[in-house]
């Protein structure tokens, strides 16, 4: 069977996968956007109707303090007829679900990630077809979950693949575009953009080792200037800076408090007023931190660095949902060749399934049974976050033996004590 037919059928399978629980169980996308581990305040599908209630009436979606969502996305959901809303909606999803494994397949298909331009791993040949990649990421339940639950961070998905395959591929230009519209979305990717631009290097100067400064001055440039465009075209949309303000500074100040799977919310709902914004700052600048320490150390590895920085974004933002998780774990097993160095798979995959198994169990005790309270629902929050961060932690340390490895090959595959 041809490499193309197999994609066709893949896709196909996935589609219609995604088409019967949209048609045949027309329950579930409702159940699912109103779920806390799928849709949060700033992605969430419900609000976003709201929004564009209110915008197509030529109200301010903004004055409330219910709508987060930048203005663009209500244009294009605005051009949808109120008579086949759900349908395109539900087929729109689907497409972007598609366009995201296409780019998976792009990124698998180049090697790269055991074969990098100024590293190749010793196992680099253990890896999985690009075709494998992709349907780990169209059937993982997380995926076909966020698909129907809607969340409109699937854009922003979309687009962080969508800018990794491009300058995989090259063509940088068009994937600083990719990475200012995801960051436009949801203003997280764009912690995303010195890995990005080391990969679009890397690749451009086919091996020439050193790094060219101008070259990554003249494209971070592109990038602030691609979403200063965005922004204006915001403004000319809604005749005002109010989107800003609701859209980035909620994100940014954490205004909106309603549980969801990350790690911000209960803390800062216990926290004094006069230590808010020193919290707010020591948060911010832990997930920051991660992008210079590792973009230096794994400088020989910048598409290992994007995909880390997927991970910890996941699990360290202010609003994370599954699928943040989803587009992680839909990258990861590019790496396959680093699994047989990982040591603590038993306890961070049982830690993520306790979690995803437990987590609607104690939000259910605690919002509707009320024999809980919010601390049921936190401390599997604090599992979750404590089995990706695992899964993360170890993802960093295989690599580093299997970069260590190239330097002493007679240590391969033996044990070592790290003191």
């Amino acid at each position: 069977m041809g490499r193309l037919l197999q994609q066709v059928l893949l896709f196909a399978a996935a589609a219609l996968l995604r088409l019967i629980l949209f048609l045949v169980f027309p329950s579930l996308p409702d159940f699912f956007t109103g779920r806390v581990e799928v849709s949060t305040p700033v992605t969430s599908f419900k609000r976003l109707q709201e929004g564009l209630f209110l915008y197509t009436r030529n109200v301010s979606p903004y004055d409330g303090g219910v709508f987060y969502q930048p203005p663009l996305l209500l244009t294009l959901f605005s051009f949808i007829p109120d008579s086949i809303f759900t349908t395109v909606t539900a087929l729109l999803y689907i497409g972007l679900d598609l366009a995201s494994a296409q780019a998976l397949i792009e990124i698998a298909d180049s090697k790269l990630s055991g074969h990098e331009l100024f590293y190749k791993s010793p196992r680099r040949h253990s890896r999985w077809g690009s075709l494998a990649v992709a349907a780990a990421f169209l059937f993982n339940p997380l995926t076909v979950i966020s698909c129907l639950g809607r969340p409109t961070s699937i854009f922003s998905n979309y687009a962080i693949l969508l800018a990794i395959s491009k300058a995989i591929q090259g063509k940088t230009g068009n994937a600083i575009i990719a990475l200012s519209m995801a960051a436009y979305q949801s203003m997280y990717p764009a912690i995303l953009l010195l890995p990005l631009l080391l990969l679009a290097h890397d690749v451009s100067t086919q091996g020439i080792i050193g790094t060219d400064t101008g070259f990554l001055v003249r494209h971070a440039a592109l990038f602030f200037g691609a979403i200063s465009a965005l922004f204006g075209l915001s403004y000319l949309v809604t005749g005002s800076w109010e989107f800003f303000a609701s859209t980035y500074g909620n994100q940014l100040l954490l205004v909106d408090l309603t549980p969801n799977i990350g790690l911000w919310w209960y803390f800062f709902i216990e926290m004094f007023d006069s230590f808010r914004e020193f919290f707010l700052g020591v948060f911010w600048l832990h997930l920051l931190s991660y992008v210079g320490g590792l973009s230096v150390r794994l400088r020989t590895q910048p598409l290992f660095v994007t995909i880390t920085m997927v991970g910890l974004i996941a699990v360290f933002i202010p609003y994370p949902s599954i699928s943040n998780a989803s587009i992680y774990l839909g990258l990861f097993p590019l790496y396959k060749h680093i699994f047989p160095l990982m040591r603590t798979t038993f306890i961070y995959t049982t830690a993520l399934l306790y979690s995803i198994v437990l987590g609607p169990a104690f939000y259910y005790l605690w919002i509707y049974a009320g024999s809980g309270n919010a601390n049921f629902f936190y401390a599997i929050t604090l599992v979750w976050g404590l089995g990706f961060s695992l899964l993360i932690g170890d993802s960093i340390w295989a690599t580093l033996r299997d970069e260590w490895e190239v330097t002493r090959p007679e240590m391969k595959d033996k044990p070592i004590r790290q003191i």
